[in-house]
């Protein structure tokens, strides 16, 4: 029965602490873009390789 509440005791524990990362990273900003990882990829940014094969 001890190790029953030893259990409880420490997943409440994890959880808490899980709940509490999980507003920290909220509060940093680490959801605001989704999006625009995906499409930056697409982006193309060879503009400077492109001026030297004309030459």
């Amino acid at each position: 029965m001890k190790s029953l509440f030893v259990l409880i005791l420490v997943s409440l524990v994890v959880g808490i602490s899980a709940f509490l990362v999980f507003l920290l990273a909220g509060k940093k900003n680490q959801f605001d873009d989704i999006e625009g990882p995906k499409y930056r990829m697409l982006n193309d940014d060879d503009d400077d390789d492109l001026d030297n094969t004309k030459k």
